[in-house]
């Protein structure tokens, strides 16, 4: 049970950061999305 507080700790603060990224780069991707799924709409007028 001591070796794994410290390696929470060690680890903790990356897997907190990823999970943000991860968040942020998954509302960009949607607005990805949503533009390709519009683009035939758009070359067609």
């Amino acid at each position: 049970m001591e070796q794994i507080i410290p390696l929470i700790s060690e680890v903790g603060f990356p897997i907190v950061v990823t999970l943000y990224l991860l968040y942020r780069i998954e509302s960009k991707l949607d607005l990805v999305v949503q533009s390709i799924q519009s683009l035939p709409e758009r070359m067609k007028g």
